[in-house]
């Protein structure tokens, strides 16, 4: 029978100096495990036979670049490493800790869920590893890439989900932090294809204000990055559907609080529908009184040029789900069209749903 060997059987290879890893004549290497020892620098022999080259980098689908060859990561170019190693960096990769395991701890993200990432140079952005718990994390894990998700530093491969992060920072000079969670809160309105209501709280208005959505794209590929290009200027909050929430600001603290802001925020609203009292909201006026201390700061808004009668658009109620950007679910737009049958059950549902509730 022959040999089986996984990531797990590799793990002890983490802290050896080896460059190479024997194994059995007659042995078989996961996918994954192959991968685990490309991204170290490690090359296999089988028993006595020469050892295997490594193959060249793959490109994941849909864009972007991953790195196959880790000693070259581990020996980035001269003004590579010195930016990776300098004062500002390391202050930005414990303060990219810190906000990780805050995430961690708030129940943003789990397993290794989630990425975060800030733009050090004009063509450089430190970024999260992946597959490490956010809650883990170590100065020691952070990556180095280009706008161009091409890593140029850091010993452990960067997120895939940089792409996301960098179409945000290449549409918008002032986004040079951004921060991606799943917030149970916020993603429970990604999932339902609900908008965000507005004009209920100031501070939400003041400081995030609209959020922004997009249609599902694959985590980690280009079409996946580019959904939020309609609206990564105007918003500083977008709800990735079937996913998450990304924020993002002029640094790492003022984006951590904006994901906060918003799930705080998401988390209040169901809880006063749970209440079964009247939802009130601030008149179209004070809205506008709000958005001219936002401009002041700074901040960006989708609704600055809008008619004041506009700034509320979307009312919450119990069930209710407003147009998306996609504009048709995932199973219409795979020609599976809603029946009228189906669109009079829901809207009986609903119709039993509201009566119950003014009881």
């Amino acid at each position: 029978m022959r040999t089986v060997i996984t990531v797990k059987d590799l793990a002890h290879l983490k802290a050896r100096s080896s460059n190479e890893y024997v194994a059995p004549a007659n042995a078989i290497l996961t996918p994954s495990a192959a991968d685990f020892l490309r991204h170290l620098g490690v090359s296999v022999r089988f028993d006595g036979a020469a050892a295997t080259s490594q193959p060249p980098a793959k490109k994941p689908a849909g864009g972007g670049a991953y790195v196959s060859d880790a000693s070259a990561v581990a020996r980035p170019k001269a003004e590579h490493a010195k930016l990776f190693a300098s004062k500002e960096a390391q202050a930005i990769k414990d303060q990219i800790c810190s906000v990780g395991h805050r995430l961690w701890k708030r129940e943003y993200v789990d397993g290794n869920g989630g990425n975060i990432s800030f733009r050090i140079g004009e063509n450089e952005v430190l970024c999260t590893p992946t597959l490490v718990s956010k809650g883990m994390l170590t100065p020691e894990d952070i990556c180095l890439s280009d706008l161009d998700g091409n890593q140029l530093a850091g010993t452990k491969k960067r997120t895939s989900e940089i792409l996301l992060h960098l179409e945000i920072m290449k549409a918008n000079p002032k986004a040079r932090a951004c921060v991606h969670a799943h917030p149970p809160h916020a993603t429970a309105y990604a999932i339902t294809d609900a908008c965000v209501p507005s004009c209920m709280i100031p501070e939400m208005e003041v400081l995030v204000g609209k959020v922004g959505r997009t249609p599902y794209e694959t985590p980690g590929t280009k079409a996946f990055a580019e959904t939020v290009l309609p609206v990564c200027k105007d918003h500083n909050a977008i709800l990735l559907q079937n996913h998450g929430v990304i924020t993002w600001a002029d640094d790492l603290e003022r984006a951590y609080w904006f994901m906060e802001i918003v799930d705080a925020y998401c988390r209040t609203v169901v809880i006063a529908s749970h209440i079964g009292g009247q939802m009130t909201y601030m008149s179209p006026g004070k809205v506008g009184d709000l958005l001219k201390i936002k401009q002041t700061l700074g901040l960006p808004d989708a609704r600055y040029n809008l008619k004041p009668a506009d700034y509320c658009a979307c009312e919450f109620r119990p069930g209710a789900v407003c147009g998306t950007t996609s504009q048709k679910s995932s199973t219409a737009a795979d020609g599976e069209a809603e029946t009228p049958e189906a669109e009079a059950v829901v809207q009986m549902v609903t119709d039993e749903v509201m009566r119950a509730l003014a009881r």
